[in-house]
């Protein structure tokens, strides 16, 4: 992405990727211009909080000109709409990924873990549905697979922006639910003020540990796809769990070194990708 925090949800977004069939870059293209955007409006530059909900609702009155057959005018729906109505895409992972992004504009705190994965169930299962619908794949065990290995990338990516996110807003972003923050005696004062302790490293481990899991229990997926769209998938799985071997690697200190993916951690990547089950 553009810069080390930019669209941190996309980070994994096979955009044109070269391991996808050709007549599939531009749909993938088209919905990554809309999350993308979308993405950018809530959380990108110095809009207000009213401008960003303003902009967003405006993609929800798009998306609902679709759903009543009424004009699009936006060039994101222009190039959209055919593509929806193609592949039959279905408009409420459009809706469902908007929600996501206004509650990111409004919440900047998560109770329990089950309220972060219903986040996540919107802000990135979506991507993976979406994809499965172009790929003519999305039976409902794939799609179970898909949404493990959505919500766990999305995890991880909250995982590597922890000391990021803290600083997002008036009142900064935390995703690390308070329920586990509490059993490790983490404070939100601790996060804030970026601190990196026994407690800290021991929750991350925690969190670290349950992103693996169900990563791993979405991964069944790669091998389920055949050719190159099973080869991406295994590569993107293997992508993100590279990355959680990053931030067990800096001893879980991500407030002072954000683990990324670097150029030498693909030829290790694609090894896993063709050759692990």
């Amino acid at each position: 992405m553009a810069s080390e925090n930019h669209n941190k949800h996309y980070e994994n977004f096979p955009v044109a990727s070269l391991l996808l069939p050709r007549h599939l870059h531009e749909p993938i293209a088209a919905i990554y211009a809309f999350a993308r955007s979308a993405d950018d409006f809530a959380d990108e530059g110095n809009l207000t909080t009213d401008e960003r909900l303003a902009l967003l609702r405006g993609y929800q009155r798009e998306l609902s000109a679709i759903t009543e057959d009424r004009p699009t005018t936006h060039p994101i729906f222009l190039r959209l709409r055919p593509i929806i109505a193609q592949y039959k895409l279905p408009l409420s992972l459009f809706h469902d990924l908007l929600d996501a992004f206004i509650q990111d504009i409004t919440c900047n705190r998560y109770a329990s873990y089950s309220e972060l994965l219903d986040y996540c169930r919107r802000s990135a299962n979506p991507v993976g549905r979406l994809l499965l619908h172009l790929f003519a794949e999305a039976s409902e065990e794939n799609a179970l697979c898909s949404d493990a290995i959505c919500s766990a990338l999305q995890l991880i990516n909250h995982w590597q922006d922890v000391g990021i996110d803290s600083h997002k807003g008036q009142a900064g972003r935390i995703y690390l639910p308070a329920e586990d923050m509490a059993r490790f005696n983490v404070s939100t004062n601790d996060i804030l003020r970026r601190i990196t302790s026994a407690d800290f490293s021991s929750l991350m481990r925690f969190e670290v540990d349950r992103a693996r899991a169900l990563m791993l229990q979405g991964a069944p997926l790669g091998r389920a796809l055949s050719g190159r769209i099973g080869l991406e998938i295994r590569t993107i799985i293997h992508g993100g769990l590279r990355i959680l071997e990053k931030i067990e690697a800096v001893n879980y200190d991500v407030f002072n070194h954000r683990p990324q993916l670097q150029t030498l951690d693909w030829p290790l990547i694609g090894w896993r990708a063709l050759f692990e089950p």
